[in-house]
């Protein structure tokens, strides 16, 4: 029985090297595979004064090659990327290749993990050449045992020896590190959401003197955490007694009780939304319902701010494939092209600004498929199918 116990065991510890061997090569190979799409899809020097139209991009450092900007999506989709996430992939394997090429020559002999090399990569893009090429010299032939904190200290070594400017203007910029942060995609399903900042010392001393002195006010019953948070809140409408407005987009739906807040990733109680629009000195604006299976038609090319609202609602999201930009700061396009379409809401979704120049200026298209799917179709002809769910996840 030990003995068998033992095989067994060396067979699956010697499976499991195995599998990560080749997990390691094939991610060696992706990143070839993504300089090759490179390749094929050269750029020239970018042109910033050309806004909308195509531009060649920069996806790596000072004297590497640019790439086509549009022929990313295509090539992210396919290593199941979405196109900022492939925008870096390919961007780090041509930085590997044409500005650390000791240590691209040591992620092809598999003696280091793409991944770390690609942790360089994504560091030494902003360094000119002669920086990039110091760290190359530092780093590949000791990388395999770096730690991460090794490789920034490098980086800015590099940058400080050869760009001292530069490095100079980080050092201000990391030293101002203030921030009040909303965690909007964590509120609770009873309406409470997470902060968390870091301040100045004199402004954080003057703001929880101010809490301590409105909490003082507050129902003692209540813990005095509690009292403290409700006393930020009135500091954030400048004066407890003053008149305040808060905009919550909240869907209910008929088959549920909750009700769903947009953009929060969250539902909330019934209970909850009616205590918002109780507190005192807050303005509640009831808009009408919108029939999302109506389709709105207007003659004119821009859609009534009514059908924008029916698109947002209908699509919370870029329909783009792989695209999470939220539909509320996208555009609105005509899936079939103006006026050979009508403006109709069967023939609006929201692409963000990026995915719709895509859209507009090379070969893919689309056409929606049922009420919430569409199938996009690439240049090269492969197909992506689409379903924006219009429930928050």
């Amino acid at each position: 029985m030990a003995a068998t116990t033992t095989t067994r065991t060396e067979l699956v510890l010697a499976a499991a090297r195995a599998t990560r061997s080749a997990i390691a090569d094939l991610e060696a190979e992706q990143l070839v595979q993504a300089l090759e799409w490179a390749a094929l899809n050269p750029g020239d020097v970018v042109d910033q004064t050309r806004s909308w139209e195509e531009r060649d991009l920069e996806v790596a450092g000072d004297g590497a090659p640019t790439v086509a900007e549009f022929s990313i999506a295509e090539f992210a989709l396919a290593v199941g990327m979405n196109t900022d996430a492939g925008r870096v992939f390919i961007g780090d394997a041509v930085e590997l290749a044409h500005r650390l090429p000791r240590t691209w020559a040591r992620v092809g002999a598999g003696e280091v993990a793409a991944w770390k090399a690609r942790k360089v990569a994504q560091q030494t893009k902003s360094l000119p050449v002669d920086a990039a090429a110091f760290v190359d010299r530092a780093l590949a032939p000791v990388l395999h045992t770096c730690t991460f904190a090794q490789i920034e200290r490098t980086v800015e070594a590099a940058r400080a020896e050869f760009d001292p400017a530069a490095a100079e203007q980080r050092r201000l910029a990391d030293a101002e590190q203030r921030h009040l942060t909303f965690y909007w995609r964590q509120v609770t399903s009873t309406g409470q959401v997470p902060v968390a900042g870091v301040m100045d010392l004199a402004d954080a001393v003057a703001l929880d003197e101010n809490l301590k002195a409105k909490a003082a006010t507050l129902d003692p019953a209540l813990p005095i955490d509690v009292r403290r948070s409700i006393a930020a809140g009135m500091l954030g409408s400048g004066d407890s007694d003053a008149e305040r407005e808060v905009v919550i987009y909240t869907h209910a739906q008929a088959d549920s009780r909750m009700v769903e807040v947009e953009n929060t990733r969250t539902v909330v109680t019934p209970e909850q939304v009616q205590q918002w629009c109780q507190q005192a000195g807050t303005t509640v604006t009831v808009r009408p319902v919108l029939d999302l299976n109506e389709d709105l038609a207007t003659d004119a090319y821009a859609p009534t701010e009514r059908q924008q609202e029916q698109v947002v609602l209908t699509f919370p999201r870029c329909v783009f494939p792989g695209c999470s930009r939220r539909s509320r700061s996208a555009d609105n396009d005509h899936i079939t092209e103006f006026p050979l379409g009508r403006t109709s809401t069967r023939n609006l979704a929201p692409l963000c600004r990026h995915h719709h120049r895509v859209k507009t200026f090379t070969a893919w298209t689309y056409r929606r498929t049922g009420p919430r799917t569409f199938t996009w179709t690439s240049p090269t002809g492969c197909s992506y199918h689409v379903r924006v769910d219009r429930h928050i996840r």
